[in-house]
């Protein structure tokens, strides 16, 4: 069962260029191990070959998984996002009641989540909390240690 998946350009981007990237360069080289593996001699006992016919594998699974992954990708079209709820590609700027502090995360993809950047994935706890919340609402988030209550300052679009 495939799952379509939603991504910014930039996002769709990446997933393209990685894709393209195992098929061009790093499909030759696993094909290129291969070949100077079996030069070696006897291929019973050459674990040189048997752990690049491994890799090989490993390396079709992974640009398998991503072309599936592309084939249910769709683009979100961000001119036509609600700013009035939290949703995919919103920007919350958050007030934690606990203790004060402002925080502005934007909600993203699993694939495009980077908290350094203040990407969160929507289908993480707190992504999962804030989705569907308005200006004013309050989110009660469940995490690991306990509960967290965010009041929503803002929600806007890149």
């Amino acid at each position: 069962m495939s799952t379509v998946s939603y991504y910014t350009a930039e996002g769709l981007k990446k997933l393209k260029e990685e894709l393209n990237y195992l098929r061009d360069v790093e499909r030759p080289k696993s094909s290129q191990a291969i070949a100077d593996a079996r030069d070696k001699g006897d291929l019973s006992e050459n674990a040189e070959y048997d752990a690049a016919k491994e890799a090989q594998g490993l390396l079709e699974l992974k640009i398998s998984k991503l072309e599936e992954t592309l084939s249910n990708a769709r683009l979100i079209d961000e001119t036509q996002l609600d700013t009035s709820k939290v949703l995919v590609l919103s920007t919350v700027k958050l007030k934690n009641q606990q203790n004060g502090m402002v925080l502005s995360y934007t909600l993203v993809a699993e694939s495009e989540a980077d908290l350094k950047a203040g990407k969160i994935s929507v289908t993480s706890p707190i992504g999962k909390g804030l989705l569907g919340k308005e200006v004013g609402d309050v989110a009660e988030i469940t995490v690991p240690n306990g509960t967290l209550k965010f009041d929503i300052l803002e929600i806007s679009r890149n």
